[in-house]
């Protein structure tokens, strides 16, 4: 599933480090994706289902179908290990160990564990492994790819930096570019230049209304090239409601409201709104 987005507070020195060391890019360049198309969009991770009138992207995991006459993008963890995949990371030797060599889990979502992409090699069999799951998606007919947890450095307790998961992310754009895919660069507001570095075309982002960060992604991607789900627990934390969200200039016009758990149409709990 979906990652939480780190807030830009809780990784100020990182971003400060980030910014010394990587040179500006210039935010025009992917002012308008090309490929991505106009009009609304749903994230389906939860399992797919017919989507709403006026949706013209869909968001739905690796191991579903795009939706037929649509734009849809394919969910690949790219990062962090799939639920219930831990055991194929774990004895290629390419999940993060702690000082007594135990794996590192997400906090947010123990079942997943942090892939270990501080070493140049480990990286490369990382990328060999995803090419897979990337070639599928192609092969499927998606037309882009999103990789999460991007941000998994932030939770290594400084065993990974930055620089280690944008060489890998630049390595995995690559190979979605080779299959004539678009990529998009998931949260970490703070990290948009290396992202355009790594050759994102668009974003796709967790609460940016929420946390106040969408127009740092828009300065990146161009605001049609943002893509945000809000979540009705991140919105009651943060004192604010969907309707002001979708009030605020910053908000990006393809901006929607998902329950947590992204669960289809006619499931309990399912929520959608769209600004």
């Amino acid at each position: 599933m979906s990652s939480r987005p780190t807030p830009l507070a809780a990784v100020a020195a990182l971003a400060v480090l980030a910014t010394a060391c990587a040179p500006a890019a210039d935010p025009s360049s992917h002012a308008e994706p090309v490929g991505l198309p106009q009009g609304g969009f749903d994230y389906q991770l939860g399992g797919g289902y017919g989507p709403p009138d006026g949706v013209g992207v869909v968001i739905r995991d690796s191991t579903d179908e795009p939706e037929p006459g649509l734009y849809s993008v394919c969910y690949v963890n790219g990062f962090q290990t799939q639920p219930g995949e831990a055991d194929r990371w774990l004895d290629e030797g390419l999940v993060l160990l702690d000082g007594v060599g135990e794996p590192v889990a997400d906090p947010g979502w123990p079942d997943e564990l942090l892939l270990d992409t501080s070493d140049p090699a480990g990286r490369e069999r990382i990328t060999e492994l995803l090419a897979g799951t990337i070639g599928g998606c192609a092969d499927a007919g998606f037309a882009a790819v999103e990789f999460d947890n991007l941000d998994s450095f932030t939770r290594s307790d400084g065993a990974l930096t930055a620089e280690d998961n944008f060489a890998l992310a630049e390595a995995l754009v690559a190979v979605v570019h080779e299959h004539g895919m678009l990529a998009a660069q998931k949260n970490t507001a703070e990290e948009t230049d290396r992202g355009l570095e790594a050759g994102f075309d668009f974003a796709v982002t967790e609460s940016c209304g929420a946390w106040d960060e969408c127009d740092v992604y828009a300065a990146a991607y161009g605001a049609e090239g943002v893509l945000d789900i809000e979540y009705p627990d991140t919105l009651e934390e943060r004192g604010t409601t969907f309707a002001e969200v979708c009030a605020d200039p910053d908000t990006p016009p393809r901006t929607i409201l998902r329950d947590l758990d992204l669960v289809p149409e006619g499931a309990e709990g399912h929520l959608y709104e769209a600004c």
